[in-house]
């Protein structure tokens, strides 16, 4: 037997799953770390608890199936993107791991927005600009923190670190260098006109390298805690968004995946790097033949969230007590309300938002209440609504990709609610599927494993690991509900940018 792990490290925990040769699931063990956010704006966590998750997941998902060192096929790794930590020249963290929910560089990414052409760097690195980026938080650091700025040897990633850990050797793969701001995708290295912006120069920064590079030799304390040979291959892998839609099998031309967790996303693969116009979208490395293009949001399972702690206390209260699923209870609310909520529209940015907006003052709103609407009403605009923002990323992704998917496949939290399964599918007015490909990440990071280590020559092997659960057509009276209800919902968050600001100032000046 032979096994293959993926490792996930994720912005709330990192799990590792091991999955044998034929890419089926046996085991996984996550370890979740803390999110310092002592301050409005921060968003950071301690990289070295993040490595000790990493050496502890793959020693338990190892034992837990009883494998021998020489049965483990290889390793490889899945990332959240857009992590920057600071390491000085004794190779020693300045910084905690500062993560993509920060949102400390927000004034210093509107700089670049409009002092240094935004846009142009957007066309040439595929992230837009926003606080989340490394780049728009070096500059932050350049302008706010001198001292960092100053004993910076290395801008680097939590992969990167990771790495450096096992075989103090700073790489970076192409997928998380696409996440940066501060790489060309048509050159596939660092952009220059950006580190003369940051005037940072490329030996601060890791090697790039391809998604499919193999590392081997990891130090013989670290093999012997994860239970491995030091020989056994590591694949650096890619970021978590890109790997998830390999891993549920969306990666051919028109296939559109959707995730929602905490927050959500909207991705599809291409063959050639392209950027949007109007910068709405990202576009991302998967490997050198595939990019993958797409939105991600602030607000998908947080708003749930929101909505069970503050608006459904006593409800959840009972639930707890006949043993029912919280979120059950929330869906089932939402499904005594027809589509549209008699005309109750709710922005979801409660967290501010990424895609479409790109704008980290976007706050949350109700808008059509009257007299007639209930908490149900509220609950089905609320459930609406993350569905209503996902879909004008999507019209942008329409927009760059000129053609219209015949199928989305749906992931994440969401997806087991059959209510909110069956809007997407009327909202999107698109054959919604659920993948069953259990932890779509870790599994996609396998497979570029096994094409790094010339198992695989292509990704069809896919087509026999992931199967399908669920699947849902639109409902046209449903469909043309929401058609009526789509110009107002993008017309007023369009028209709220002023006030956004407003209000994010009087906030910011009176919590």
């Amino acid at each position: 037997m032979k096994y293959m792990i993926g490792v996930d490290i994720g912005t709330t925990s990192t799990k590792a799953v091991i999955y044998d040769s034929e890419g089926n699931f046996l085991k996984k063990h996550n370890i979740e770390y803390p999110m310092t956010t002592h301050e409005i704006g921060v968003a950071e966590e301690s990289p070295a608890e993040i490595f000790d998750a990493v050496l502890f997941t793959v020693k338990k998902v190892i034992r837990e199936v009883g494998a021998k060192p020489e049965e483990i096929k290889l390793l490889s790794f899945s990332s959240a993107m857009h992590s920057l930590i600071a390491m000085d020249k004794n190779n020693q963290p300045l910084t905690e791991c500062i993560t993509w929910a920060d949102n400390r560089a927000s004034e210093y990414a509107d700089k670049i927005n409009n002092e240094h052409n935004g846009l142009e760097i957007y066309k040439r690195t595929g992230t837009p600009i926003h606080p989340m980026s490394p780049l728009s938080k070096i500059y932050w650091l350049k302008h706010e923190h001198a001292d960092i700025f100053k004993n910076t040897e290395k801008w680097i990633d939590i992969k990167t670190y990771v790495f450096y850990q096992l075989f103090e050797t700073y790489v970076m793969d192409h997928s998380i260098g696409s996440a940066t701001g501060m790489m060309n995708l048509n050159t596939l290295n660092w952009d220059k006109d950006v580190l003369n912006l940051l005037e940072i120069s490329e030996a601060q920064l890791p090697e790039l390298v391809s998604t499919t590079h193999i590392m081997k030799q990891v130090k013989k304390n670290y093999a012997d805690i994860m239970g491995i040979n030091e020989d056994t291959p590591i694949v650096i892998g890619a970021s978590d968004g890109v790997l998830s839609n390999l891993g549920v099998n969306s990666y051919r031309e028109g296939e559109v995946a959707v995730t929602i967790g905490t927050s959500g996303a909207i991705r599809t693969i291409i063959d050639k790097p392209k950027t949007d116009d109007k910068g709405r979208i990202f576009c991302y490395v998967l490997t050198e033949d595939h990019y993958c293009i797409g939105g991600p949001v602030n607000n998908g399972g947080v708003v749930l969230r929101w909505l069970r702690d503050e608006l459904l206390a006593s409800e959840v209260e009972t639930a707890k007590r006949l043993g029912v699923d919280s979120y059950d209870v929330l869906t089932k609310i939402a499904s005594r309300v027809k589509p549209g909520a008699n005309g109750l529209l709710f922005h979801p940015y409660l967290a501010g938002e990424r895609a479409p907006l790109w704008n980290a003052n976007a706050r949350g709103s109700y808008f059509g209440l009257t007299l007639s609407h209930k908490k149900e009403h509220m609950i089905r605009a609320a459930l609406e609504g993350v569905l209503l923002n996902l879909y004008t990323v999507y019209l942008a992704l329409i927009e760059v990709m000129d053609k219209a998917p015949e199928q989305i496949k749906a992931t994440g939290g969401f997806a087991k609610s059959e209510v909110w399964r069956q809007m997407m599918a009327d909202i999107f007015d698109t054959s919604v599927e659920v993948p069953e490909s259990y932890e779509s990440s870790c599994l996609g990071a396998c497979i570029l494993g096994l094409k790094a280590i010339g198992e695989i020559e292509d990704f069809e092997v896919l087509n026999k690991m992931v199967g399908k659960t669920y699947q849902h057509e639109p409902n046209q009276e449903n469909v043309d509900i929401y058609q009526s209800l789509i110009p107002i919902y993008i017309n007023l968050s369009r028209k709220l940018n002023e006030e956004y600001d407003l209000i994010s100032e009087f906030q910011s000046t009176h919590s």
